[in-house]
């Protein structure tokens, strides 16, 4: 083989290689950042992840929210109508946050269950719900009418 022909080759070779790792760490950080929703069901039947954030939706139970005093701590549960989980948030809640109103968090599951949020998103207005909201809720069998069958 000429050498003007083997350095082309190994050139070429080098540069494959190249786009082949940059693909690599791409795909890697990509991988990394993904963030998956989780209805309060799948999170109570150990489908969400450990270790990794996540975002959970539902809607805030009504008196559920508590305040310990002196703290900007905040608990509240949040449900989908079949099943509850805890949240803690400590920091400022939206001005649209309350009782009865559909929201998504991001956060991590701690070892004792409870969701501990980064992040809490409330709805802008009356009509909206977020889509991964709505879409759990609508999974949900509904609940039973007051009085009996």
């Amino acid at each position: 083989m000429k050498p003007i022909r083997r350095q082309r080759l190994i050139l070429i070779g080098l540069m494959l290689a190249g786009m082949g790792l940059a693909v690599a760490f791409a795909l890697k950080s990509f991988n990394e950042n993904l963030m998956y929703f989780f209805s309060t069901t799948e999170v109570v039947e150990g489908k969400a992840p450990e270790n990794a954030l996540f975002r959970i939706g539902g809607m805030v139970v009504d008196g559920s929210v508590d305040r310990p005093a002196e703290s900007l701590l905040v608990r509240f549960k949040l449900t989908d109508f079949n099943k509850e989980v805890t949240v803690e948030y400590t920091g400022i809640l939206p001005d649209l946050f309350r009782e009865g109103q559909g929201i998504v968090a991001k956060g991590r599951l701690s070892e004792n269950g409870v969701f501990v949020a980064e992040e809490v998103l409330a709805k802008h207005d009356e009509n909206y719900m977020p889509p991964e909201v709505a879409d759990s809720l609508k999974k949900q069998p509904e609940p039973p009418a007051e009085g009996g069958i």
